[in-house]
């Protein structure tokens, strides 16, 4: 990998997750001032809360990590996968370590980015997509806060 492309998918995931992006709010950005109470909240039945989304995303910054890194599976260091369970009942104590939890992904994911050696079309596109998910799921929260807080 070059340098360049190095820089440049960097760039995208922390674009994706935590730096000033063009497109509006990051995946932190759209969880900043989120109650644990809205976080676990679905829209509606059967839809995701906000809670889910954040850990299913936490969850694929992990699934990429583990694919550059070639660690083996079951090292998440959560019950389950894909969409997983919240706590119930929610307290703003777990969802911080919640968010916690999130942000120790992303940096786990950016190492291995930054260590990664040869950069393959298949790597190249896991790492591009995990940038993609994100601003994927950041537009779903901001549309999830606003149909809980409309409702409350």
């Amino acid at each position: 990998m070059t340098p360049k492309e190095r820089e440049l998918l960097l760039h995208l995931i922390d674009e994706g997750y935590d730096n000033r992006a063009w497109h509006g709010t990051t995946l932190r950005g759209s969880l900043r001032g989120v109650s644990a109470t809205e976080a676990a909240k679905p829209p509606a039945p059967g839809r995701h809360s906000i809670w889910q989304l954040a850990l299913h995303a936490a969850y694929w910054k992990y699934a990429v990590w583990r694919r550059l890194t070639g660690a083996k599976r079951g090292t998440f260091g959560r019950a389950g996968s894909n969409w997983l369970a919240i706590p119930s009942p929610a307290s703003a104590e777990a969802w911080k370590r919640d968010l916690d939890f999130l942000a120790t992904c992303h940096r786990d994911l950016r190492a291995a980015v930054e260590k990664v050696d040869e950069l393959t079309p298949k790597r190249r596109r896991l790492i591009a997509g995990a940038a993609l998910h994100d601003c994927y799921h950041t537009g779903q929260i901001q549309l999830v806060k606003r149909l809980i807080r409309k409702g409350s």
